[in-house]
């Protein structure tokens, strides 16, 4: 099954590349890896959920936000390989920084719900490596930032 195929069979419809929102791009290509900026988990252009995991936002619900950054990078894959999301050879990494406060322990219960869903879509090439990092607070208030280097044909 192709991606585009895998992505419908899930009912995910991938929006509009959402532009830089300071002064950088989307993605920077370099040989076979492309550096995909970090996504934020915008759904319909707006953010959902704001505040710190384990304070105002639990980390189940901040979970499904991680899955839409990873929706978000999927859309940016997209457009890094020229519309064909079945170039992408293989997930190398990503990188989940959680808004939280210091005593809060749960970010890869968080990163989980992009990781799985990276897996889900890409299957074995979407197994990754992967960093979950504490952070005071991240743009626009929101729980999660995802950021993703990934291989292509």
């Amino acid at each position: 099954m192709n991606i585009d195929e895998k992505l419908k069979s899930l009912g995910i419809e991938l929006p509009t590349p959402v532009k830089p929102v300071a002064n950088y791009v989307p993605w920077v290509k370099s040989d076979n890896l492309v550096f995909l900026s970090g996504q934020l988990p915008f759904l319909n252009g707006k953010i959902n959920l704001k505040g710190q995991v384990g304070a105002e936002v639990s980390p189940e619900a901040a979970a499904a936000e991680a899955r839409q950054c990873a929706i978000n990078l999927i859309t940016q894959m997209r457009d890094a390989c020229d519309g064909d999301l079945n170039k992408v050879k293989r997930i190398v990494k990503i990188t989940g920084f959680v808004a939280s406060p210091a005593h809060f322990a749960d970010h890869a219960v968080v990163m989980n719900g992009a990781s799985n869903f990276l897996v889900e879509v890409f299957g074995e090439a979407g197994r990754h490596a992967r960093s979950s990092v504490g952070v005071a607070s991240l743009p626009m208030n929101v729980p999660v930032e995802i950021e993703a280097i990934i291989e292509v044909a």
